[in-house]
Order: C-alpha cells, then sequence, then structure tokens
C-alpha cells in the first residue's frame, strides 16, 4: 500500500498518487463512454435511435468538460444528495446490437452509470485519505446523477 494514498489496492485497481490521478482516471472513463457510445451510433439500423445514441456521446463530452474544470479548480463537486429510482437494478440486462431499441439503450447506458458508481464508491471506501475519498465520492454523485436521470426516462418509456 504505498503511504502517499491511503488507498490499499488489488490486482488490476487504478493506483492514484493524487487527486489529480483519480481525475484524470474518471476524464479516461468518460473519454472511453464516449468512443462507446460514438462506435455504437456507427452500428444502430434506426436513424433516430442513431442520433440519440449520439446525444449520449455528447452527454459523455459534456462530463468529460466538467471533470476538466473541477480538476482546473474553476468550479467544484454538486455536494447534493443524489436519489434514485432503483430502475438500473431491476432493469434486463441490455447489450449493444444493431437492432436494439430505445428502452435497451437506456438500460445499457443505466447499467453502465451504475458501474461508474460502484467503482468510485468502491475505491472511496478502501482509502484512508480523506481528500481522496471526497473527491471520490462526488465521482460517484455525478456517476448517480446521470443514472437518475436514465432512470426517469426509461420508467417513463416503459410505464
Amino acid at each position: 500500500m504505498p503511504a502517499e494514498t491511503g488507498i490499499v489496492y488489488e490486482a488490476n485497481m487504478p493506483r492514484f498518487r493524487s487527486v489529480q490521478d483519480i481525475l484524470d482516471f474518471a476524464i479516461g472513463q468518460e473519454i472511453e463512454a464516449h468512443d462507446f457510445y460514438m462506435s455504437l451510433a456507427e452500428t444502430v439500423i434506426d436513424v433516430d435511435l442513431r442520433e440519440t445514441i449520439k446525444g449520449f456521446a455528447i452527454d459523455e463530452v459534456q462530463h468529460r468538460i466538467r471533470l476538466e474544470a473541477i480538476r482546473a479548480g474553476e468550479i467544484g463537486f454538486i455536494d447534493d444528495a443524489v436519489g434514485s429510482l432503483d430502475v438500473a437494478e431491476t432493469a434486463p440486462e441490455a447489450e449493444p446490437s444493431v437492432e436494439m431499441s430505445y428502452v435497451d439503450l437506456l438500460a445499457l447506458a443505466m447499467k453502465k452509470e451504475k458501474t461508474a458508481f460502484r467503482i468510485y464508491t468502491n475505491l472511496a471506501s478502501i482509502t484512508t485519505n480523506e481528500r481522496f475519498r471526497d473527491t471520490l465520492l462526488g465521482l460517484a454523485r455525478e456517476e448517480a446523477q446521470h443514472k437518475l436521470r436514465l432512470e426517469i426516462e426509461y420508467d417513463w418509456e416503459t410505464a
């Protein structure tokens, strides 16, 4: 365990030496999500769904820009509590496919946001560095907000 971070590491876990490292990791995650959605948009048959997926990719760019502003010290994390409809927990698994529906896309996106939330909360739970924990919990709240927005849309579409 590196003394400077206070994070207990396991195999395949990211190694952070600073809050900047954590934010760089989160920015990388947003870039990967953008690339995933852009790649998916190229494969789907439905033109309207393709545009929606591109919108999700743009959302990921906006998330990245927000994280870059946080990293630069221009803005901070929103410290509000974020609720959940727990829709992602009960939604069926969805795999990317050329014929996926809008509801499938929402389920896929919710689960991606839930995974990101879990990564940050799990990392926060094992660090002994208070600044790192606060940063990781801030990132988790950001992902929870994204997930909640998708859950609301999913709930609306499946009602």
